[in-house]
């Protein structure tokens, strides 16, 4: 079968073209040649290049991940993709783990890089993607939130290492307990006379006795 479409090819190679198979075959491939040849010279060499350096990029192993300890929420930002020189960070209910590992969705350009630099907790289990959502605030959330949240919890604890938590600045001013010890102590004063006030009063209110006499 595959004998006879080669002669049947042969014979209308020569019945169209006049030439020879052989002939045929040797022109071909002299256009073709020169035509790669030619959008050699005046192509781009950016477009000739650019797969091979992305595929250079891609295979290129990343760097272990280095363990941060306790950092607080605005140096979680300097990771968020920008620079290309630092790991790509994200934290979840206060632990940071690092996905440098999926670039191409938490890193610049992809579609979770908002989360990118964040605790993203609430944005997250509300599957939002609003700026005032961007925080690991989860207080008042649904119990489906709080479960939708626990999942991704469990998927970045299976696939990314943890690198950290997020520093929780807790701060306690003297100045409020001294004004309410003060406020205390000053509030009997405030209820009753004092004890001023009670002597002038006695001294201004003549005694029974006193009015009996006058009389």
């Amino acid at each position: 079968m595959s004998l006879q479409l080669w002669e049947t090819l042969k014979e209308a190679i020569t019945v169209y073209t006049g030439l020879s198979p052989a002939t045929f075959f040797t022109l071909l491939a002299l256009l073709w040649a020169v035509y790669y040849v030619v959008s050699g010279l005046f192509g781009s060499p950016d477009t000739h290049h650019q797969p091979r350096s992305s595929a250079v990029e891609q295979t290129q192993p990343l760097p272990p991940p280095v363990q941060l300890g306790e950092i607080s929420e605005d140096d979680l930002k300097q990771y968020d993709g920008t620079d290309a020189q630092k790991p790509l960070l994200m934290a979840i209910k206060g632990q940071i783990y690092d996905v440098s590992q999926s670039r191409m969705f938490y890193g610049p350009g992809g579609p979770y890089a908002l989360f990118a630099g964040k605790d993203a907790s609430r944005a997250l289990a509300k599957m939002s993607f609003e700026d005032k959502d961007l925080t690991g605030d989860i207080s008042g959330l649904g119990p489906f939130e709080l479960e939708a949240l626990q999942d991704w919890e469990y998927k970045f604890m299976s696939k990314y290492v943890k690198v950290g938590t997020i520093k929780k600045d807790v701060t306690v001013t003297d100045g409020e307990s001294a004004e309410t010890k003060e406020g205390g102590d000053a509030k009997p004063a405030e209820d009753g006379p004092s004890e001023t006030t009670s002597a002038v009063r006695s001294e201004e209110t003549p005694s029974t006795n006193d009015a009996a006499k006058e009389e």
